[in-house]
Parts: C-alpha cells; structure tokens; sequence
C-alpha cells in the first residue's frame, strides 16, 4: 500500500492509499463490464474528463462506485433521485443512466461549479430529467423538504449524500425525512482510510468528527437500518454507509 498526498482538509494532509492489486483489478473488471458499446458511455466519460478539463479535482466516485450507485436505483426501481454534492455531475449521470425515466435533483453550492454540471448533462442529453439546484444544502433543503411534504414534488427513492462530513448528519436528517419507506439512504466517503475509528484524531479533526458522529446518530434512529461497507480499489480505501428507510 503507497499513501500519497493529494489534498488537505484544513486540519491535516488528506492521503490517497493505493494498492497495486486494487487497481489492476479495476483496470481489467470495469472495462469488462462497461464497455463503449453500452447506453450512456460516451456522456459518463464526459462528464469525468470535462470536469477535469474545466480545473475540478479528481474527487467523484470511481467509475466502479458510480455503476453501482446506477445498479442500486435500478434494484429499488428509483424514479426518484436526491443528490447532496453535484460536482461535474459524474455521479448524477451514472443514476440518471439506470432508468430513462428517472429524475434526479443535485444540490450544488457552487455556481461555478455547477455550470460545469450542466454543460455534462446538456452532452448526455439529460437536462429534462437532472435538475441542479444552486445553494447551501442546508438552506435548499428545507425548501425541498416543505415541496415534498406539500406534494408539489413526490418522495426520493434513493437519496445519495457526498458533500462536507461536518454537516453529514444533517444532511442524512433531512434526507431521510424525504426518503420514502423502503427507499435508500446513501452516505458516501464513511471510513476515509480507517479514520472513523481514530478517537483522538476526531477531536482535531472536522471531517473524522463527523463522521463518527453521523454513525453514532443514525445507530440511534429508529427510522433506519443501516450498514457500513468498507471498500478498496483504484481511488482509495474509503468505504459507505447505506440506510434502509422502514
């Protein structure tokens, strides 16, 4: 395993760990199971190299990660999609591609950014179904969830959170008020390198600190059941949290 240095998060060095199996694995499976030929190739590979093109930092899900989040709504039948955390909108194309009538809204904060969402969208030809609302998650999202409770939009099925750690129980509240029952609740970048389990580095640490008390709130609601899968592969060792609504 090679840790190199990629970013920092304010209170230390944010390091990628790499394993030359994990990688070599992705780099054979995922051209195996996605190959050009396959609905939606060409807007997915896009949406990546567009973002990078544009100045945005390699930090969407692996490829791997976004066919699993598109295997997952076709599983649960989505046709509704909560994103928290649009970026280039890798990964809002990737659920978008599960079904040709399934609608995503993205909450975005940054307007820069988000243009770059939707110039991807537009290419993949998505933009009557992917809906990217510019603001502060936690500003947008009580507007959304008051339009759901109102019925002026209908209940997510799948719901699918990869925005700042520090706010993920909050965001994990709220989506789960608009998730219906038997819908999913979707948590991304849980484990960071085994970072959840550090006490000590979670008094100093934002991001540790949140997530380890995202976990501990929802082991304590009743709303959900919930599982952390950890994971490896050509990005990093990180890993997930998925809630079922009852």
């Amino acid at each position: 395993m090679s840790p190199n240095p990629a970013t920092t998060n304010g209170t230390q060095p944010y390091i990628v760990e790499t394993d030359p199996r994990w990688t070599a694995v992705d780099a054979f499976q995922f051209p195996q199971l996605f190959p050009p030929n396959r609905p939606h190739h060409a807007a997915i590979t896009h949406a990546f190299d567009n973002s990078i093109a544009h100045g945005l930092e390699d930090i969407s899900v692996a490829p791997s990660q976004g066919k699993f989040l598109s295997i997952q709504c076709q599983i649960i039948n989505a046709k509704h999609v909560l994103e928290i955390g649009t970026l280039g909108a890798y990964s809002t194309i990737w659920m978008a591609s599960a079904a040709p009538d399934i609608k995503v809204v993205s909450l975005e904060i940054d307007p820069a950014i988000a243009e770059i969402a939707r110039e991807n969208i537009r290419f993949a030809g998505m933009e009557g179904r992917i809906e990217v609302i510019v603001g502060a998650a936690l500003d947008v999202l009580p507007t959304l969830a008051k339009d759901v409770e109102e019925g002026k939009r209908e209940k997510f099925d799948f719901s699918f959170i990869d925005a700042d750690k520090e706010n993920a129980i909050d965001y994990f509240n709220w989506a789960v008020k608009m998730t219906r029952a038997k819908g999913v609740v979707y948590v991304d970048n849980m484990v960071r390198k085994g970072l959840l389990a550090d006490v000590q580095l979670a008094k100093t640490d934002p991001n540790v600190r949140g997530i380890r008390t995202a976990v501990e709130g929802v082991g304590k609601d009743e709303r959900v059941d919930a599982c952390i899968l950890q994971t490896v592969g050509e990005k990093n060792y990180d890993g997930f949290l998925m809630a079922i609504v009852k």
